[in-house]
């Protein structure tokens, strides 16, 4: 059985049977078998479909985001932004999947030749918990509308929302088989990626598992797209409109408790408006209410499990062993974790090297624009980065200088479906979202005629 835990009460929330076998094999019989009729569907068809399944999010938001909180501890309010933000992406590619993939013509000594975009198949999407819905429903709306079949192995402590997931496309009306959730632990992906039937994989989560998915993808000759971890810097140049600044930063680093891949991890700070920048930063975040995930005024709730309250709260002692100071925050309650301040943390401390996913930071300071890149650039993780300047014309000279899959100025690091969303280094590889993401799980057939 998978348990599905509340995080802040500790309860039992539901359990759930393990498929087995033969429930495995028919459910992908079933993708399998879909997906000869769902391919031929037309996009106008497969538009109408999801922009049905916008509305289902739509009209049930408070329901899904209310065990989305159950499950895993996110305030209620962002829980309820995150199934808007789902209906958003559904919109989007009802909207746009036509014109993505649109053939492209090319001129060659053919008297014609261009390239096609076709599905490929049955894609498995092995999904994490900390944006239960979001996480999903960016793989699933432009697969769909691509005219291939998902199928999802999701996080074993979210299973009712994937559950959930699963519902809002039947709701819909998609035909039988074009989504669905498995119920399975983890030691089951291996034989599901070397399926026959699965013809590639994608994958949000840790560098362990985006390591092994993408093994043994790639030993079966498998399309794979990774979204791994990220260690994003919010860089505060001594220009920075300090106000605006720390209202971003605060909401890029505490949004989600902590817990979210793209949030800013390292707060890299020009030395001459440090202290402006702390005591403005510290303040907000010292009146951030932390309380029951089901209250409309919680912004910090508990983490996921308890095991990562413990995780994050080590790398805090840690650094603070190697010479970093607390200033606010520090202490752990079982699966809650204070929202932490440290200043004074340096490149070699686990606060800056490795990824704290929880409601902590690291404060580092700098003196000449050069250091500041090369402290971004240091992090093995390439997610993002965010630029806080006035000078527009020294953040667009200095972005080709930053590694990172992204670079925002004057704005948190996200995700938005009109634009492509991955990262560089252990941060993964391929494109979500956008004309690149509904790309990636194509076939790009050259076409010539003589």
């Amino acid at each position: 059985m998978i348990e599905s835990k509340n995080p802040y009460t500790g309860e039992i929330i539901e359990k759930f049977k393990e498929l087995n076998k033969s429930e495995i094999d028919d459910a992908l019989d079933l993708a399998n078998s879909r997906f000869k009729e769902w391919r031929k569907r037309s996009f106008e068809d497969r538009a109408k479909l999801m922009l049905k399944a916008a509305k289902e999010l739509k009209d049930n938001s408070r329901e899904y985001a209310k065990d989305i909180s159950l499950e895993m501890g996110k305030p209620i309010t962002q829980a309820i932004s995150e199934i808007e933000k789902c209906a958003w992406v559904c919109e989007y590619y009802a909207e746009n999947a036509e014109k993505h993939l649109s053939s492209k013509s090319i001129k060659t000594d053919a008297s014609k030749s261009y390239v096609s975009y076709e599905p490929i198949g049955v894609v498995l999407a092995v999904m994490p918990w900390n944006y239960p819905f979001w996480q999903v429903f960016r793989f699933a709306a432009p697969a769909l509308m691509a005219g291939n079949i998902g199928v999802l192995k999701h996080a074993s402590n979210v299973m009712r929302s994937a559950n959930n997931i699963q519902k809002v496309f039947e709701n819909a009306g998609f035909p039988k088989g074009c989504f669905q959730n498995l119920v399975l632990s983890s030691s089951k992906i291996e034989n599901i990626i070397r399926d026959e039937r699965i013809k590639a994989v994608t994958l949000t989560g840790s560098k362990p598992a985006g390591a092994s998915v993408a093994s043994v993808a790639g030993d079966e000759i498998k399309k794979s797209v990774l979204e791994l971890g990220g260690s994003n810097a919010l860089v505060i140049f001594k220009d920075a409109d300090i106000e605006e600044s720390v209202k971003t930063c605060v909401m890029a680093r505490f949004q989600n408790t902590g817990q979210s891949c793209i949030a800013g991890k390292r707060l890299i700070i020009h030395e001459s408006v440090e202290e402006e920048f702390m005591e403005k930063f510290v303040k907000q975040v010292r009146e951030l209410k932390s309380g029951d995930p089901l209250d409309e005024d919680t912004f910090i709730g508990t983490l996921a499990r308890e095991d990562l309250a413990e995780e994050l709260e080590e790398q805090v002692k840690d650094s603070v062993k190697e010479g970093a100071k607390i200033v606010l925050g520090g202490k752990r309650d079982k699966a809650y974790m204070e929202p932490t301040i440290l200043t004074g943390v340096t490149p070699k401390m686990k606060m800056f090297t490795e990824e704290t996913f929880g409601p902590a930071i690291g404060v580092t300071t700098f003196k000449k624009t050069e250091e500041a890149i090369d402290l971004v650039n240091v992090s093995k993780f390439g997610l993002g980065v965010s630029l806080f300047t006035e000078d527009m014309e020294f953040a667009e000279k200095i972005v080709p200088e930053f590694e990172d899959g992204a670079v925002f100025i004057n704005e948190l690091v996200k995700s938005d479906p009109r634009l492509p969303f991955g990262g560089t280094k252990i941060s993964g590889y391929g494109r979500e979202l956008s004309e690149d993401g509904i790309k990636e799980f194509v076939n790009k057939k050259t076409v010539y005629f003589k």
